[in-house]
């Protein structure tokens, strides 16, 4: 079980959640009913990436990161892969059921695109855009509303994906610098444009704020010193930040309580990173 959990990187699924709650906001359709099954449906589809990832990966993490589950010999390949296709299968059920398949069928063909013939190339970083994009318009069943929200977080994403790309070796200054540029784009987006009232524009502000201080901070330490070590907790931190940024989203478009849900589960995640890395 352990094995999985590391795998999965389960934890991490907390940083994907509000990724619906901010979609369902945006197109003015709360997740209730039958909806309740779209956030579980992105868990699913994310687990189902994470373990296709390390299947794709077993011969360069048996150089890089040997204590990975497949490397370590604690979970097979074809372990691994079942895992990964039970998985999309599930979060495709769950998404038919909550009314939001012709998003999610996208939605798991971006991820299986990524993993098994993307990452590595110059398209990686937009193919993992592209599947976080997604899954905030899955939270919006596809309604047109939801896809400036959608681009906030595909550009978060596409900016942490370049910058990842030198966890093990280290990265360049350039890269780092034009991470932090698309940090303050993505928050300045976040919380400008209309909102629901004066409130929600205060909670917009508010974790929008967080995602700055915390994201941006170690953004400008990889810029003064683009080390692996650096890179990795710069890319911690990116992860993470989603969580006040699809905070901010939602809190804009009306769901304050769905931000502050959203906001709560920050804590959580970085605790749960001590103990599962979500990279």
């Amino acid at each position: 079980m352990k094995a999985l959990v590391e795998l999965v990187r389960a934890p991490a699924a907390l940083t994907v959640l509000g990724d619906t709650v901010a979609g369902a906001a945006a197109a003015g359709n709360p997740l209730r009913g039958r909806r309740l099954a779209l956030p579980l449906a992105s868990v699913s589809l994310y687990w189902a990436g994470m373990a296709l990832n390390d299947w794709a990966d077993r011969r360069v993490d048996s150089v890089e990161r040997p204590e990975r589950p497949i490397p370590s010999g604690r979970i097979s390949p074809s372990q691994a892969l079942a895992v990964a296709g039970t998985l999309t299968v599930a979060g495709l059920g769950l998404a038919a059921y909550g009314d939001a398949l012709r998003v999610a069928l996208p939605l798991a063909g971006a991820v299986w695109a990524y993993d098994l013939a993307l990452k590595s190339t110059v398209a990686g970083p937009a193919a993992m855009a592209l599947c976080r994009g997604l899954d905030v318009m899955l939270g919006a069943s596809g309604a047109r509303t939801a896809v400036p929200s959608a681009l906030v977080m595909a550009g978060h994403t596409f900016g942490l994906t370049v910058l990842s790309r030198g966890e093990v070796h280290g990265a360049t200054n350039a890269t780092a610098k034009a991470a932090l540029a698309g940090t303050a784009v993505a928050t300045f987006a976040a919380v400008t444009g209309r909102a629901r009232s004066w409130r929600h524009r205060l909670g917009a502000l508010a974790f929008g704020a967080m995602y700055a201080a915390n994201v941006g901070a170690a953004q400008l330490a990889a810029s003064r010193d683009p080390s692996a070590p650096v890179v990795r907790k710069a890319t911690m931190a990116g992860i993470h930040g989603m969580v006040p940024l699809q905070a901010a989203l939602a809190a804009r478009r009306g769901s304050l309580l769905g931000a502050g849900l959203i906001a709560g589960a920050a804590p959580a995640v970085k605790r749960l990173a001590r103990l599962v890395s979500p990279t």
